[in-house]
C-alpha cells in the first residue's frame, strides 16, 4: 500500500488534491481512498489531507501516520508544522515552491522535488489554485496514477468546460516539469 500525505492551507484544495489523486488511482484499476483531516478551520488555516493507493481491497481507516509521499501545498507550512513527521525513510516531498530543493532541510534519505505551482497556477488558471498543478507533478514524478487518469478525475470532478480546460492544462504542465 502506498501512502500519501497533503499538507496545505484552507482554501488551496488540498482535499480536492486528495479526491483527484484517489480518483485518478481508481480509474487505473487501483484501490485508492481520499480524505481530510479538518474540522471547523478558517481559509488560511493549516489543513492535511491523505490518500491511500493499493491493489487489494483497503481496510484500513485512519490518518497516514507514515507517508511514502508528501505533498506540500505551501512552503510556509514547513516553518510551523512537523509536515515530515513520521515520513518513512526513503519517502518523497514535492512542495510548491520557486527555490530548490537544496534549500529545504529535511529528514535524512527524504528526497524533494520542489516545483513553481503558485507561478505557473497564475499563469494557467488565472489564480493561486495549485492543487491541478501538484497533482499532474505528482503523476509524472511517482508515475502512480497516469495522466489520462488525472485528466479524466478532473473532468468528472469540475462542471464547467473553462475549469476544465484550464486545469488539463495545468496538470499536463506540472506532469511536463518533473519530466525534465
Amino acid at each position: 500500500m502506498v501512502e500519501i500525505r497533503i499538507h496545505g492551507r484552507g482554501g488551496q484544495g488540498s482535499v480536492t488534491a486528495a479526491e483527484l489523486v484517489a480518483s485518478a488511482a481508481f480509474y487505473d484499476g487501483q484501490y485508492s481512498q481520499g480524505f481530510p483531516n479538518f474540522g471547523v478551520e478558517r481559509r488560511g488555516a493549516p489543513v492535511t489531507a491523505f490518500v491511500r493507493i493499493d491493489d487489494k481491497f483497503i481496510r484500513l481507516r485512519s490518518q497516514v501516520y507514515e507517508p511514502d509521499y508528501l505533498i506540500i501545498q505551501d512552503p510556509g507550512l514547513l516553518e510551523n508544522v512537523d509536515v515530515f513527521e513520521g515520513v518513512k525513510k526513503e519517502a518523497v516531498a514535492l512542495i510548491n515552491s520557486e527555490k530548490p530543493a537544496s534549500e529545504f532541510k529535511a529528514p535524512k534519505g527524504l528526497k524533494i522535488k520542489t516545483i513553481p505551482a503558485t507561478k505557473l497556477a497564475l499563469k494557467i488558471i488565472g489564480q493561486p489554485i495549485i492543487n491541478t498543478i501538484l497533482l499532474g507533478a505528482f503523476a509524472g514524478l511517482t508515475g502512480l496514477i497516469k495522466l489520462a487518469s488525472v485528466e479524466r478525475a478532473i473532468k468528472e470532478r469540475f462542471g464547467d468546460e473553462e475549469i476544465i480546460r484550464k486545469n488539463i492544462e495545468a496538470a499536463k504542465r506540472g506532469f511536463e516539469l518533473v519530466k525534465k
